[in-house]
């Protein structure tokens, strides 16, 4: 792995704990939907981690994290198609598929 791919990978591991942070424990939708500035704290992190995902992929396309072509399109949505976006939907990628992305980051980092 050369050192381009492990910029943009721990690049993804600080927004992941980022993330984690700005919301923290419990993990509360209802929290995140009422906060407007929490709200744009996370969009701006996932639109990080898409462009970062996005760059990893043009160095190697075969790179092992699940779903990565899903992730840079869910960047592109957040970014170009801001208007139609629910709070809901920023969610359900934090609690449903950041954890399996910050297993995958982590473990190629540390591999």
């Amino acid at each position: 792995m050369d050192n381009r791919e492990k910029k943009y990978l721990f690049d993804i591991q600080t927004c992941i704990g980022n993330i984690d942070s700005y919301i923290g424990d419990p993990k509360l939708f209802d929290t995140f939907e009422k906060n407007q500035m929490l709200q744009d704290a996370v969009e701006r992190n996932l639109e990080i981690i898409g462009e970062a995902i996005n760059q990893l992929l043009k160095i190697n396309p075969s790179i092992p994290i699940s779903n990565a072509r899903r992730i840079v399109d869910a960047r592109n949505k957040i970014i170009h198609g801001y208007d139609s976006l629910e709070p809901v939907n920023i969610w359900a990628i934090v609690i449903n598929h950041l954890p399996t992305l910050k297993q995958e980051v982590t473990g190629l980092l540390n591999g």
